[in-house]
């Protein structure tokens, strides 16, 4: 008889097969303590999203495109112009390699840098008008390509559960408690040798 799921790995490797030395938790997966809940969802959620970012990433190269370029991209064609802080906020790009991403759209002659009226240190950065029209054309071409995995996977009212569950995670992540470095918890220390 094969082992039952809560005698695997989360590979699917039986736990016996691993050869660890380590006594077995109650849930049997090797830690010294009872197994966290939440690592029911850990692995398959940044199995996810890297399954995500493959697809998409590759889509937007076929486009000609960076993901950070991309972002920038689509950010910009919903507006009327951008500050650069403005930017780091609403892409996903980090500042370290905005400047970067900005510069090589610039060479590409899809955006324009401008100077702010209200501040006059400041740049405010726009898409030209070949910016525009690749906008126009590659983010409906992007949506449309992501939208089928999408869509064979959840139902919309399952998105739309789904989302408020995201968005919390998201924000417990964000919040002061995770900027904190927080002590290691560990179980005592047991007098046994091993």
């Amino acid at each position: 008889m094969p082992p039952s799921p809560s005698t695997r790995t989360p590979s699917g490797q039986p736990r016996e097969a691993q050869g660890s030395s380590r006594s077995p938790s109650p849930s049997g997966s090797g830690l010294p303590f009872p197994d966290p809940h939440f690592l029911r969802i850990l692995r398959p959620l940044v199995e996810a999203y890297q399954a995500f970012l493959q697809v998409s990433d590759r889509h937007i190269a076929s486009l000609g495109l960076t993901r950070g370029q991309f972002d920038v991209i689509v950010t910009l064609g919903r507006t009327e112009g951008l500050r650069c802080t403005d930017i780091a906020q609403e892409t996903l790009v980090t500042k370290g390699t905005l400047t970067g991403v900005l510069t090589r759209l610039e060479k590409k002659k899809l955006i324009l840098r401008t100077q702010n009226p209200i501040d006059r240190r400041g740049q405010i950065i726009r898409l030209t008008s070949a910016g525009e029209d690749l906008y126009e054309k590659v983010f409906p071409r992007h949506i449309r390509h992501l939208e089928q995995y999408f869509d064979r996977s959840l139902t919309p009212e399952e998105m739309d559960m789904l989302r408020p569950l995201l968005l919390r995670m998201r924000d417990s992540f964000r919040s002061p408690l995770a900027k904190k470095e927080l002590p290691l918890r560990l179980p005592a220390k047991s007098n046994v040798r091993a």
